[in-house]
């Protein structure tokens, strides 16, 4: 295979190899770094000695991912309770990168729960359930013979099974839950907030070192519910997004973001919400002037989909309670 073939090979994979980096760190930034280093990894590599050049490619980048988790865990690089991993947002603008991440798209509060995994656990569970790496490859990565990886595996999906909410499949359902509490909030409806509330719902906020106070884990329907009350008037600034794959939300001061909301829908109630509202972080994600988000800005809410009926709703309204970040 000539150089030139090599490479166009190498760019019909990066979007899955990309996919796979992103499912094992959290991270676009590192997951772009771990797909650049397979590249390089490559392009020294006589391409001719390998039998099965997609296996050999998905072996290198969960080697190189891999080092990257356990370089996190050995510097401990994350003293906030709360770090989210990096949303991927969708406003519709033509980002062929960023499509490719979103489709079979896995949920922030699923990636928020497989950065409790150990490094092992989660490449484990990643490569053999998201992408159906067998153990016998995923064995030599973690040192382990395939049945032993096996079990590694099968210790991670427990834990994934007993802590990530599943979310409903169907997105327009899930937007008209959505776009129902951002109503109930918008008019401090506490009781209506409650009612589209998982009573465990976890709500998580992410805003970085330099606003720490606003970096928070809250659970339960009425705490929830109450906080929601003392930000809706941020939400006529709201506009619906695709957070990894899923109904979100992005919350702007006219270009400027103040923060993406994750919501993972279950049974017809929200049971997480996920906040980025880290300003270095928001920046990074590019999202100020990006096509398609002035369009979705300026769309009144009546253009909005599955936008509940009915105008405001009297209910019992809830104290303010500090905190909330992107305020």
């Amino acid at each position: 295979m000539t150089d030139t073939g090599l490479a166009e090979r190498f760019e019909r994979e990066r979007p899955r190899l990309r996919a796979v980096a992103y499912r094992l760190l959290g991270s676009l930034t590192d997951a772009e770094d771990a797909v650049q280093e397979t590249w390089l990894r490559l392009s020294r590599t006589d391409a001719a000695t390998v039998d099965n050049l997609d296996a050999w490619l998905t072996t290198v980048v969960a080697r190189v991912s891999l080092n990257t988790l356990r370089s996190r865990a050995a510097r401990r690089e994350d003293p906030l309770d709360v770090r989210l991993p990096d949303p991927v947002v969708d406003t519709g603008a033509d980002d062929p990168a960023q499509a490719a991440v979103l489709a079979d798209s896995v949920g922030l509060a699923l990636l928020v729960v497989l950065d409790t995994l150990t490094p092992a656990e989660r490449l484990a569970f990643v490569l053999h359930d998201m992408f159906g790496v067998p153990f016998d490859e995923i064995g030599p990565l973690v040192d382990r013979s395939p049945a032993a990886a096996r079990q590694v595996a099968s210790r991670a999906r427990r834990r994934v099974r007993g802590q990530a909410p599943t979310p409903d499949p169907d997105l327009t359902r899930q937007r008209a839950v959505v776009d129902a509490f951002l109503a109930a909030a918008r008019d401090g409806d506490l009781d209506a907030l409650i009612a589209v509330l998982h009573p465990d719902v976890v709500l998580r906020s992410d805003a970085g070192s330099a606003r720490a106070r606003h970096t928070v884990v809250l659970t339960g329907a009425t705490t929830v519910a109450a906080q929601a009350t003392t930000f809706g008037k941020l939400f006529p600034h709201a506009r619906p997004v695709l957070v990894n794959g899923a109904a979100g939300v992005l919350v702007s001061a006219g270009d400027r973001p103040l923060s993406v909301m994750a919501f993972t829908v279950t049974g017809g109630r929200i049971a997480a919400v996920d906040v980025i509202a880290d300003p270095h972080r928001l920046a990074a994600l590019g999202l100020a002037g990006r096509p398609g988000v002035a369009d979705r800005l300026s769309r009144p809410e009546s253009d909005w989909p599955c936008r509940p009926p009915g105008g405001n709703r009297a209910g019992r309204r809830a104290g303010s309670t500090p905190g909330w970040p992107g305020r």
